[in-house]
Parts: C-alpha cells; structure tokens; sequence
C-alpha cells in the first residue's frame, strides 16, 4: 500500500525504511504536518501516518476520504488528534501504536526528576563557566518520600517500580487499579488525596475530555506546598496557566514537562534562531526551577523500532483483512481515561 508520512523527520525515515525492508509499502514522506492545506498531498495514497501534532480533523478527514485514503495509521499510543466519530462517518479507519518500550517514557520521567531535584541542568551551565558554588543547588533524598503517580498503565508501572527501587512512599490514582502497583506497595486514593500528601507527582495518563485541566487551580491549591509536578503524558492534561500561578506563589516548588499544551507550534522544530511568540512558553522558560524537555520521552532506538513495526503491520493487517491490528474507535475515547 502507499502511504502518506506526514510530519517526518530523519529518524521516522530510518526505522520506517527499515521496518520496511521487505519493501511490501511504498512510502512517501513529507516532512509538513497534516492539515487542512496538506491533506491533498495524500493523492493516491491509500493511507496516511501521522503524529501527535498532525490534525486529522473533521475537515482533513474528509479531503482524505475524498482523495481515496481508507486507513489513519498514527505512529502514536495517543488519538486526542482525530476526529473518530468523523473518521467512522467517513468510513476511515484510525490505527495506533498502543505500547512501545513503557521503559523509554518511564526511564525520562525519572531522569527528569532527579535532575529537576539535584539541578543537573543548572548544575552543567554553572560548572562550564567556571563556577562551582554550590548555593541554589540543594536538593532531597528522594528515598522515603512519598511520589504520587496518576495512571498506572504500562508506563505509570514501570515508574512505579522504579522509584520503588529509590525506597519511595508510593500512591497511586487511576479509574481501575493495577494488581503491579499494588504489589510494589502504592496506594490508591483520590485526586485531592494524592496532591495533599505527595512531595512528587507524575502525570501518565491520556488526554481525554475527563483528563483535559485535570491539574488546575483548584486542585493545585490543596497540593503540599513545595510540591513538585512532572508531566510526560499530554500537555493539556494541566492548566498551564495555573501552574504558572503557583509557581509564583510557591505552590508549586519545581515543575518538569517533556509535552507543552500548545507545542504544535514548538516541538520537533528547531527555532534556535527566532523569537519564540509563545508568551505562556516563555514565561515558564524564565523559572529556574522548570526544566523542559521537547516531547522526547518517546526517543529511544527500542521505542523507534517498535513505533515503526507496529504502524507497519496495522497497515498490512488492515491491506490483508480490511481491519487494522490496533484499531482506534469513538468508544475508546472515555476507556482510554483508565490508562
């Protein structure tokens, strides 16, 4: 089959060149996001790839549908992109990649706390312009204290089991709960619960209508003050205006993202030499106590290959028996909220 790869980027080249090495699909890259303007570049092509920034709404759903595309095949585990009920009025199906290497996101997530807590980044710049003082860099023994992890699937699992091996008070929150987690000693509690009583908390779970702002105002201001947030799930799943505000006001003691709410425009691009005309972006940019990473938990060479044969054989499955491996449907927009 012919497929249209949107948003590439040398390395979606690579593992997808090479997940292709029988050469059974002809792919046709294109390094633009789909959209409404992009969409024809789909012609002849019986299915698109496309990533978490790509939107396949409504109105790109239909000019593919027109141009003859019959399968969405996201090189993704999220679907918040697409339009499904669109998608199945239009008789498009819509593929993903439900799990690849829950060790790649989990292991940054880590990363992302440790540094974030021993101030590695600021650590680097100062030591690499002479400076070794070490005022500003305090940090804390992450063993005994208590880390809240809200979605506990594959991912949220393998976090927890790895900062069960740091010694860990661990708590948990999800609509379904893991027997894993449990084993490792976390317990459930409710949203308030898991705020008011963790130093750490890490955002793994989907961007869902429940999970939209799950981190705003009113939940952040019954957090342990001091608290620190860490999100490499969906940008959106917190407010990032409030989190700004209780930044300010101390509410929020450091705070790490890896994804951004309004990252269409930023990540995956390199901007070095312009203004970044994000004002919320840059506003978080000016705290020393945020660290950023642009959306690259996922980046790993076991993740990429998995990302890559997944989308591949959705795309097989769907060519040999009209339904892909991984099929994404309306449905699975309110049970996703459980992983």
């Amino acid at each position: 089959m012919k497929i249209a790869v949107f948003s590439t980027k040398p390395y979606d080249r690579q593992f997808l060149a090479a997940a292709d090495a029988d050469g059974r699909h002809r792919l046709v890259w294109f390094d633009a996001r789909l959209s409404a303007e992009t969409a024809p570049l789909a012609a002849g092509c019986g299915a698109v790839c496309a990533f978490v920034n790509d939107v396949v709404d409504r109105p790109v759903l239909e000019t593919l549908a027109g141009l003859g595309v019959r399968l969405v095949a996201l090189r993704s585990a999220g679907f918040n992109n697409v339009d499904l009920a669109a998608a199945a009025a239009l008789g498009v199906a819509v593929c993903r990649v439900p799990a690849y290497s829950p060790q790649a996101v989990a292991e940054h997530t880590v990363a992302l706390i440790l540094a974030l807590n021993r101030k590695i980044h600021r650590a680097y710049n100062r030591v690499r312009e002479g400076n070794f003082a070490l005022d500003g860099l305090l940090g804390f023994d992450l063993a005994g204290k208590t880390v809240g992890v809200v979605g506990t699937g594959k991912i949220g699992e393998t976090v927890a089991r790895i900062l069960a091996g740091f010694g860990c008070r661990l708590l948990a929150h999800d609509i379904a709960e893991n027997p894993a987690c449990t084993a490792l000693g976390a317990r459930y509690v409710p949203r308030d619960a898991l705020f008011a009583e963790s130093d750490v908390v890490t955002l793994h779970c989907p961007l869902t209508p429940d999970t939209r702002h799950f981190v705003d105002g009113a939940l952040l201001g019954r957090a342990r003050r001091g608290l620190m947030l860490v999100n490499t799930s969906r940008g959106a799943v917190i407010d990032t205006r409030a989190v700004i505000r209780a930044l300010k006001d101390g509410t929020l003691g450091s705070l790490a993202l890896d994804v951004y709410e309004e990252e269409a425009d930023l990540f995956f691009e390199n901007l070095s030499d312009q203004v970044i005309r994000d004002d919320v972006f840059a506003r978080l940019l000016t705290f020393p106590n945020v660290l950023i990473t642009g959306h690259q938990a996922f980046f790993t060479r076991e993740a990429l290959t998995e990302i890559a044969e997944t989308t591949l054989a959705n795309v097989t499955a769907f060519e040999d028996t009209g339904r892909p491996l991984h099929p994404v449907s309306s449905s699975q927009v309110v049970a996703g909220a459980a992983r």
